[in-house]
């Protein structure tokens, strides 16, 4: 989740939340598609920044890993929604564990892309389900909800009407990642303004924890675990909450 790497392409005005879901879809069906699934990727066909924001995702991709694998019992026996499922970063090793899993992403290109990886991992995708779908269209009931580093394209309030969707899908818990609105952050936000360009500038929202936290707990979930996730050009908050009873 990074602050001068191009995510969707900034406006010259605000936009409405379709307008954001409209232009995030139609950046990462286009130019923005080869790009995301190369820093996704394993080549190095990438610069700097793009490898540092590969490194980031990745710890945050670990750390939900991690978590699971730490907890007692298995993942046979889950049903877990990976919501904004890009190239297939998490839901391949989620289905490596045995889970069964929907992932699905606003972009047909990134859907089919992660079918393809996941595919070439595992051949038989009998316990997976990809498709491409808005995030609030999601329908059904799973075990647990993720949502990483899809936040950071949608302003507060677009932001919060996504969690409140998740909080009611999920049974037990949600995970979500976001950019932490810090000091830090929104100074590199503001460097990266300075080199405008084909992938520098981006329409980067950054969230306050407490925001967050108070959604997420008038959807009736607590906050259980949290981690700060970064390296250079990424800064990613991941907060795990479970369902309160």
């Amino acid at each position: 989740m990074t602050v001068t790497e191009n995510q969707a392409p900034s406006p010259s005005s605000p936009a409405s939340g379709s307008q954001d879901k409209t232009e995030v879809r139609d950046y990462f069906n286009s130019t923005g598609f080869d790009r995301w699934r190369r820093i996704y990727g394993t080549t190095d066909d990438v610069n700097k920044v793009q490898k540092n924001i590969r490194i980031g995702h990745q710890k945050t991709v670990d750390t939900v890993l991690a978590w699971f694998d730490g907890d007692d019992g298995s993942l046979a026996d889950k049903f877990i929604c990976d919501a904004g499922c890009g190239v297939g970063s998490l839901s391949i090793p989620l289905l490596e564990r045995g889970a069964r899993v929907y992932a699905s992403d606003i972009a047909q290109k990134m859907v089919e892309e992660a079918e393809v990886r996941a595919k070439a991992a595992l051949g038989n995708l009998d316990k997976a389900t990809f498709e491409a779908k808005d995030l609030e269209a999601i329908a059904g009931n799973f075990d647990i909800v993720v949502c990483l580093d899809v936040l950071i394209h949608y302003p507060d309030d677009e932001a919060a009407q996504m969690i409140r969707h998740l909080a009611s899908l999920a049974g037990d818990r949600l995970l979500l990642s976001f950019a932490p609105n810090t000091p830090l952050l929104t100074a590199l936000k503001r460097i990266g303004e300075f080199f405008p360009g084909p992938s520098k500038t981006t329409r980067a929202y950054q969230h306050r924890e407490r925001g967050i936290v108070a959604v997420l707990k008038d959807c009736g979930f607590e906050v259980k675990r949290k981690a700060l996730n970064k390296a250079p050009f990424y800064f990613s908050l991941l907060l795990e909450a479970v369902r309160q009873v």
